[in-house]
């Protein structure tokens, strides 16, 4: 069954209102915030990477106390063991068995607060709960349930006392971006309220989790015709076919593109999917994917060039195809 035009206009509705509750504490950032909610009910995750004092945790707090689910914070240290993450198997003397007390990842919204200060080993213990919603501890699997989404932050100025995320870890977030200082007006409103110190705390939940299911399994029938899904095929293949990149967009990056695709035209009242809305969602879907060829990425070439290259030579379809 296809998403209709009467359930696009009520998702775009919804969508707003949605951006709108997040944008009280996120003044003047209203692209992220929809790419945000984008990969929500997409059902992926977020990696926002910029300096320090952006508002990046302010972004999560705001997006958990938009959906009336559980949320946690996981303050990622380099001390930081996969249990602490997971949760961990305790043998309970008083009923003689062994019990599983699970950690803070089990949560609808789940903050991992700069996540590159935690170790490689630590890291992994992300890898299957972020693409395949459960966690295996001692043999034992249990599912992270409907909504999950992780909001990763890490900070690209600071180096020291930090990993570098691997590419398997890399290629589960949805969408990799940053937020950027806000304009002039934000920021004398920002100032103006300073003596609130978490303008989050204030939002008030809008949406049920049942209902953010809902609206994921509603995104997933948007129509998406062949030809757009060709389009995305040949420039996946063009990214791995590049001179600059060791490896281009995975089969994984492609599939993210078209779930990200159906959110993102239902969220602006179109119950197809257009060429341009693979254009848009380009830098922020596929660009952290890119493993760059040391000589070419020594010589400065960047994944972000690449893509640029790649969207101008790949014509896109010309049909504009309605449902």
């Amino acid at each position: 069954m296809t998403m209709t035009s009467e359930q696009a206009e009520w998702f775009a509705e919804t969508f707003e209102k949605l951006a709108a509750n997040v944008g009280q504490a996120v003044l003047g950032k209203n692209q992220v915030v929809r790419l945000v909610l984008t990969a929500m009910l997409a059902e992926g995750h977020v990696l926002l990477e910029d300096a320090p004092g952006t508002g990046k945790t302010m972004l999560a707090r705001s997006l958990s106390a938009t959906v009336q689910g559980s949320n946690s914070r996981i303050q990622f240290t380099p001390d930081l063991l996969p249990s602490d993450v997971t949760g961990i198997t305790i043998y309970d003397q008083k009923t003689q068995k062994f019990e599983f007390h699970k950690g803070p990842i089990f949560a609808t919204v789940v903050l991992a607060d700069e996540i590159n200060r935690a170790s490689p080993k630590t890291q992994s213990a992300l890898l299957e709960v972020m693409e395949e919603g459960r966690v295996t501890v001692d043999g034992v699997t249990y599912d992270a349930g409907r909504p999950f989404m992780v909001i990763a932050t890490q900070n690209p100025i600071e180096q020291a006392g930090t990993y570098r995320l691997p590419e398997a870890q890399l290629d589960r977030f949805l969408i990799k971006t940053s937020i950027g200082y806000p304009d002039r007006a934000s920021t004398v409103e920002l100032l103006g309220g300073a003596s609130t110190r978490d303008r989050s705390a204030a939002l008030t939940p809008i949406i049920t989790p049942q209902a953010v299911r809902d609206m994921a399994d509603l995104a997933a029938t948007n129509h998406v015709d062949t030809s757009v899904l060709e389009y995305v095929s040949h420039l996946c293949e063009e990214t791995r076919n590049a001179s600059e990149s060791r490896l281009g967009v995975s089969v994984r990056g492609a599939l993210a593109m078209v779930r990200a695709a159906k959110v993102w035209a239902a969220s602006q009242g179109r119950n197809f999917v257009l060429p341009d809305d693979i254009k848009e969602l380009a830098p922020v879907v596929w660009n952290h994917r890119f493993v760059m060829d040391p000589e070419a990425e020594f010589a400065g070439a960047t994944p972000e060039a690449v893509m640029s290259r790649v969207l101008a030579d790949v014509p896109a379809p010309q049909q504009r195809v309605t449902v």
